[in-house]
């Protein structure tokens, strides 16, 4: 009987059993992670962290950059994109991962000095779009960030 196990120390081992490590996010059309919705800092790092390869860099340089420039700013991740905003006050800003860049939404960028460089079909809507080889300009994003903060924000 050595080496054998009765039916209770079967079920015992296979309920105690670890649990396999949690999947890695599912990437939709164009590298952009699937994560669920929620509201706060949790669902935004797992956001970026899931970002393919150059672009989860990207993703830590921008959600820095943000918190830096608006302490108080509230974070979430709502139709598979991370989301910035005031509290009470809407949503200022958007990111999301394309093939071949990072979009970042000002959702009133038409209000913004200068104005970011992407059109949008919405008139309020501005992008800056970000390439592997991009340099970034910390403080022009940084004066765009701030003065997106201090608009009405987008109720979504």
């Amino acid at each position: 009987m050595a080496g054998k196990m009765s039916k209770t120390q079967v079920t015992l081992t296979e309920k105690t059993a670890a649990k396999p490590a949690a999947a890695e996010p599912t990437l939709l059309s164009g590298g952009n992670p699937q994560i669920a919705k929620g509201y706060g800092e949790a669902p935004v790092q797992a956001y970026i962290a899931a970002m393919p390869g150059w672009k989860s860099d990207v993703g830590r340089r921008l959600d820095a950059l943000i918190t830096r420039t608006v302490p108080n700013v509230h974070k979430a991740v709502k139709w598979n994109s991370p989301f910035y905003g005031i509290e009470g006050q809407g949503w200022f800003l958007g990111i999301h991962c394309f093939t071949k860049y990072v979009k970042v939404a000002f959702f009133r960028g038409a209000s913004l000095q200068p104005l970011p460089p992407g059109y949008s079909k919405q008139k309020e809507v501005r992008y800056l779009d970000i390439r592997e080889d991009d340099e970034i300009d910390d403080a022009q994003l940084a004066a765009w960030v701030e003065q997106a903060s201090q608009l009405p924000g987008e109720r979504m």
